[in-house]
């Protein structure tokens, strides 16, 4: 399958979602900018899908992108980011979004579980309140320290 087809437009996630609900699917969802890919995100989505049967991921668009991380990023754009998560074996499903945080699209999906990098509290993530408003829980994934974009972004800088 090329990972083009892993993308589901904003307007077709309500119907995916409730069809792999229907089926008794786990369905785990997380989101990011992932900008530039490195091992800290591998682990972590490798982690995540580990908690179920489907791994949905959120990805912000150019636009919100600028908004959280100001007008140098992204350093790719939207559809290169999608493809790029979309080609890993165990990243089920992507969807962009426009929002700042992925709050709308959670409500549209209504995963089991979000899962977030080690870097965040459960408390700080997004959604918490919608997944344990009908039995599901947030898990923070172990935090690989020294892998961060903003990071890897610095380095180059310096160059």
């Amino acid at each position: 399958m090329h990972p083009s087809q892993k993308i589901v437009p904003w307007d077709r996630v309500d119907k995916i979602a409730d069809e792999l609900r229907n089926k008794g699917k786990i369905i785990v969802f997380t989101n990011g900018c992932f900008d530039i890919i490195h091992k800290g995100h591998v682990e972590y989505l490798y982690f995540a899908k580990g908690l179920g049967d489907i791994l949905w991921v959120g990805i912000n668009s150019d636009e919100s992108v600028k908004k959280i991380k100001g007008n140098d990023r992204p350093i790719k754009p939207l559809e290169d980011r999608l493809i790029i998560i979309a080609s890993f074996e165990f990243v089920d499903l992507v969807t962009p979004f426009d929002q700042e945080t992925p709050y709308q699209l959670i409500k549209k999906i209504k995963p089991l579980y979000i899962v977030k990098g080690g870097d965040y509290k459960a408390d700080e993530v997004v959604g918490k309140e919608i997944v344990e408003s009908y039995g599901g829980k947030v898990i923070i994934a172990p935090y690989i320290p020294g892998k961060s974009t903003t990071e890897f972004i610095n380095k180059i800088k310096k160059l």
